[in-house]
This record gives C-alpha cells, sequence and structure tokens, in this order.
C-alpha cells in the first residue's frame, strides 16, 4: 500500500513542468554510439549499477522471473528459485535457496504463499524430480507448485495443481471484495504442433487454478476457458500459430486482462474471475512473429505488447531485422459503440545495434510510477536494460540505458536480462547467466517514483499505483 508523504503533489508539479515538451530536462540521453567489447558495461548517465550478486550454490540453472514482498525478492530459476534480502538494495545478499527444478519457474506472491509454475514435464510433483520423456504420459507432472513463506527463509512445499501442458507462466488474480480466494490464470501452449503428452490439441485456452486463502492445500483447476473458438491464428512462415497464451497481464481494479496469446493479442474482460470473457483481438501479421507478454499503462488505456521474434535464441536487435521487427507494439484501448477495442499506434525497439553474437529480444518489464507518465523499464536479453516513456503512444522514446557487451564476439550466445523491474525505488534485473544486478535510475522525469512504496509486487498482476 502506498505510503504518501504530503510533498508528492507539489513535486508532481514541478516535474510536469521540468519535462514539458521542449525543456532541457526531456532530453534524451546521447546513443551510446559502438557496440561495447564482451563483457563490457555501458550506460546512459542517468542509470548505474549499484550492486551485483554472481549466481552461487545449488541454482546454477537459467535465471527466469521475479516477484517482491516486503524486504525480500524472489527470484525465479530454471532449478529453483532464490530469497534475496534487499533491506538494502545496494548491498543484496541471499537469504535462502531453493531447489526445485522444473523450468521456467516463474514466481507469484500473494501473502504467506508462493506459486511456482513448472513447464517441463518431471517424474513427480515434488521437489525431488527430474525431467521425464520416457515414463508414461499419465505418470509426468507439470504445473504450479504452492509454498508457504510465512518464514521467507525456509519456504515450506504445500501443495502442486496438475495443468495441462504445464504451466509457461502464472498470473495472480485477485478474488473481487468479499472473494476469500484468488485465482491463477496458467497460460501454456504446444509449440510442436502434434498431440503431446499432458499436451494434446486443440489447446486454445488457459487453466484457471483457485486457490482459497484460507486452505491453500484445497486448491484446484476450476475452469479451462477457451479464448480461440476459431482456433486463433493459424500461422505463416516466421510467425507462430496459436496454440495457446505465453503470458496474461490482469488489471483486476478495471477487471481487465491483456493476454500475449502466440499470434494473437487479447483484452479480456475479468469481472467474473472464472469465466473471463474476449473483449477483442488483434493480430499483426507483418511485424510480429510471438505474442509474448503485455503490460498496461497505470490509466488501463493503453497496453503494450512484446514480440519474441527468434524465440529468445536469436540476435533480432541489429541492423538486417530493423526497427519494426521483435520490437514492442503499443495499442490504444478506444470504446466504440460501448465496445472496447485496440487500435495500434506505434512500435518501439531499443535504438542501437548489438552484435550479431547476440540474443536480443522484448522481454519481461513493468511501469515505473510516476504520475501522469506512462514510463516502462524493459529487459532485452543481452540488448540490456531499457527505460522509456510512452505517455505519447504514437512517439515512444527510450530515456536511459544499461547493459552489458556481448558474452562472445564468435559466436552466438545466450544470456543478459530476463526481467527487469521497478521495486521501491530500485530496478532489479535476473540477468539468465550472471546472477543479479541491481541499478539506480537518477532522472528528473522519473524521480518522483522514490516516493512510491509496495508491500507485494507482481509484474503480471498491476495495480493502480496511486493507490498503493
Amino acid at each position: 500500500m502506498l505510503k504518501r508523504l504530503a510533498a508528492i503533489s507539489s513535486v508532481a508539479l514541478v516535474l510536469s513542468l521540468l519535462t514539458a515538451p521542449g525543456s532541457s530536462a526531456a532530453k534524451a540521453p546521447a546513443d551510446p554510439g559502438t557496440i561495447p567489447g564482451v563483457d563490457e558495461i555501458v550506460s546512459s548517465p542517468n542509470l548505474k549499477q549499484v550492486a551485483h550478486l554472481d549466481k552461487s550454490g545449488v541454482l546454477p540453472g537459467t535465471n527466469t522471473d521475479w516477484a517482491f514482498q516486503g524486504r525480500y525478492a524472489y527470484g525465479g530459476n530454471y532449478d529453483g528459485f532464490y530469497v534475496y534480502d534487499v533491506k538494502n538494495p545496494k548491498a543484496p545478499t541471499v537469504a535462502a535457496q531453493v531447489l526445485c527444478p522444473g523450468s521456467q519457474n516463474d514466481i507469484s506472491i500473494t501473502g504467506n504463499l508462493l506459486f511456482l509454475g513448472t513447464d517441463s514435464q518431471r517424474t513427480n510433483d515434488t521437489c525431488d524430480n527430474v525431467a521425464s520423456t520416457t515414463a508414461a504420459p499419465g505418470d509426468r507432472w507439470e504445473g504450479i507448485k504452492i509454498f508457504d513463506i510465512s518464514d521467507p527463509l525456509t519456504p515450506k512445499y504445500l501443495k502442486s495443481v496438475k495443468t495441462d501442458c504445464g504451466s509457461h507462466t502464472q498470473t495472480l488474480v485477485p478474488g473481487k471484495r468479499g472473494d476469500k480466494n484468488v485465482y491463477l490464470y496458467v497460460s501454456s501452449y504446444n509449440l510442436a504442433g502434434s498431440d503431446q503428452p499432458n499436451c494434446a490439441l486443440p489447446h486454445d485456452k488457459i487453466s484457471i487454478v483457485k486457490v482459497p486463502l484460507r486452505n491453500p492445500t484445497a486448491a484446484a483447476v476450476v475452469a479451462t476457458p477457451v479464448v480461440f473458438p476459431d482456433g486463433g491464428f493459424p500461422g505463416a512462415p516466421q510467425k507462430t500459430a496459436t496454440t495457446g497464451c505465453h503470458d496474461i497481464t490482469v488489471y483486476a481494479e478495471k477487471d481487465l486482462a491483456a493476454g500475449a496469446c502466440m499470434g494473437d493479442g487479447v483484452l479480456f474482460d475479468i469481472r467474473d474471475r472464472t469465466a473471463p470473457k474476449v473483449l477483442t483481438t488483434v493480430r499483426d501479421e507483418v511485424n510480429f512473429a510471438f505474442w509474448h507478454s503485455a503490460t498496461f499503462n497505470n490509466n488501463g488505456t493503453k497496453v503494450v505488447f512484446t514480440d519474441e521474434l527468434g524465440g529468445g535464441g536469436a540476435a533480432t536487435c541489429n541492423e538486417a531485422i530493423g526497427p519494426n521487427r521483435g520490437a514492442d507494439a503499443i495499442y490504444d484501448i478506444v470504446s466504440k459503440r460501448g465496445v472496447k477495442k485496440l487500435e495500434f499506434r506505434s512500435y518501439y525497439k531499443i535504438p542501437r545495434y548489438n552484435a550479431d553474437t547476440e540474443v536480443c529480444v522484448a522481454h519481461n518489464g513493468s511501469l515505473i510510477p510516476v504520475p501522469g507518465r506512462d514510463i516502462m523499464v524493459q529487459a532485452w536479453y543481452l540488448g540490456g536494460i531499457s527505460v522509456w516513456d510512452f505517455t505519447d503512444s504514437r512517439r515512444p522514446k527510450e530515456i536511459a540505458f544499461w547493459e552489458r557487451g556481448p558474452l562472445s564476439t564468435t559466436q552466438l550466445t545466450g544470456g543478459g536480462s530476463w526481467s527487469a523491474y521497478w521495486y521501491n525505488g530500485f530496478i532489479y534485473s535476473n540477468d539468465i547467466t550472471k546472477g543479479v544486478d541491481v541499478l539506480e535510475l537518477k532522472d528528473v522525469r522519473t524521480a518522483i517514483a522514490k516516493f512510491f512504496r509496495a508491500d507485494t509486487f507482481n509484474a503480471q498482476t498491476q495495480d493502480n499505483f496511486l493507490r498503493w
């Protein structure tokens, strides 16, 4: 919840004047120019690294997504998850590690509960498991694990919920007023194009898990609504057919959700939490290859969709690919005769080229809480971290960046920032191979964001930051 300070309104007024068009404060940083050397860190003057932690201990796997609560940051990893103490963001420490293999291990948190998503077939639903491709389909497990984090230093495994196609990502959805449950919208898909164990086609649905807060071990799948009764986008050369959703972001206060569903972008009405209704869908058959994730602006009047061109395994931030493919797409939410629609406004992509050996892709980000402006921070794998302003939907502009140089100059190599989120005054990046980076943004255009404090932060469960 927001701990308001009396000075906010006056600070906001000053900032609005400083960031008006034409003011010197609104100038973007200079382009960084040439590609940095191997592991060389470069940045705009207003965004600096203030801390770093290498991977350590029992979790050498790929680092993935974040969730935050109080003084702790919970970092997903293909081998389990980390608990970091970030009470002092400039000196974070590893508080605990939980060994629990299963990609991608995306995390969501509410109260004393942590939800871990598994999107690979495992020999069982415990944390003592291995990948399985030989066991009988009925004996393979993938889905959601639930942990009790009453003591963040000793998370306790409570319960599993098996879901069709596993859980590539999962989104925490608060219940309506008076509802003593939370819900998980589980996104999963079938890339194989054929029936797979635990993932038969057609898989044009999401799985909804109901979690009673007073009895989380009673969690269960309560609905599997079909999002694409017509089958969705059929696919095209270098463009993925729709066989489910990759990621869903909810804005509970607005009763809206935005789904990035492979070949389709979707806007949902979620007034009935277990029966989301598709309001509209959009496609981009020219520039988008794989609809990956979505972010609302704070007013709930825009959606930024990302395109995971190359599946997170290709060099897509180079001259050959150009500025529109593998980019973000900004859509305004408009009402026409009482019906909400998505209208395309523009693309945004980091305004500098990477080496052809750097895996670069538009990935996970979050809003920076600046009243009256639409500003977000976003991870781009080895493209680094970009802070950009889309207040004008037609003219998005980068205002800060930070990146490491390529991991290799001779062969295509994956790495870089998987998720970069703003949490209580700092940007936390979960680097796929390197560990954790903490960045501090010092810019008059975003200075007011330091006044906002959240108790819990899940990037795919957006709150109105004016009500924190």
